[in-house]
């Protein structure tokens, strides 16, 4: 497929105003996320639940369920932050064990393979293994992200590298450079919760 100046302006002529919306939305979320806010959760779920509906009427269930989750997890994310900052107990951005992160790698892996296999078995989808990727570990690095895990900037990092593999064979020229917004942005995030992080150290 071409990857030029038209085709992309031709994409964006062909995006709905909600389509235009959730993207302003995840970017959003990101920025907010990075600076601990809990608005983040707020844009998170309605950005996702805009998705969530396009990406059903649009026949493309494992996007719309990958969505439907990120819509539980603002719920989650929301509830757990302003727990611990009501209590005056915010969570504290922390990195985790490699042995921690060795596991969730090779579990994701696991599941992935597992996942792939089936959509290749029993679905039309193109580039299962990838698409199976994307997914399992976007699920996994949500719960990170809820838990402040510093180390989930870096998944997302690689998570949105793929997906911009997995857009570019599929033909979402828009929502490939979405990803490479989020690539950068999740840059921005990991330095500033770095930042975050070393800081609160140096209190103690």
């Amino acid at each position: 497929m071409n990857f030029d100046l038209e085709t992309i302006l031709n994409s964006f002529s062909l995006m709905s105003k909600w389509e235009i919306i959730a993207v302003l939305f995840g970017i959003a979320y990101i920025i907010l996320a990075a600076k601990e806010s809990l608005w983040a959760w707020f844009f998170a779920f309605f950005g996702t639940l805009i998705y969530t509906i396009i990406f059903w009427e649009g026949q493309l269930l494992s996007s719309a369920i990958l969505n439907f989750y990120y819509m539980i997890m603002a719920f989650y994310g929301y509830f757990m932050w302003r727990k611990h900052e009501e209590e005056n107990d915010n969570i504290i951005i922390h990195s985790t064990s490699l042995s921690f992160h060795s596991k969730v790698i090779i579990i994701g892996t696991i599941i992935t393979i597992i996942i792939g296999y089936f959509m290749t078995k029993n679905t039309q989808t193109q580039l299962p293994y990838l698409d199976a990727f994307v997914m399992v570990f976007s699920v996994i690095t949500t719960w990170m992200l809820a838990h402040k895990i510093l180390e989930n900037w870096l998944y997302w990092i690689v998570i949105d590298s793929a997906a911009v593999i997995l857009y570019w064979k599929s033909g979402y020229y828009v929502t490939i450079i979405l990803f490479i917004l989020y690539i950068i942005l999740a840059f921005y995030g990991y330095f500033k919760w770095y930042k975050i992080k070393n800081s609160n150290l140096n209190e103690i």
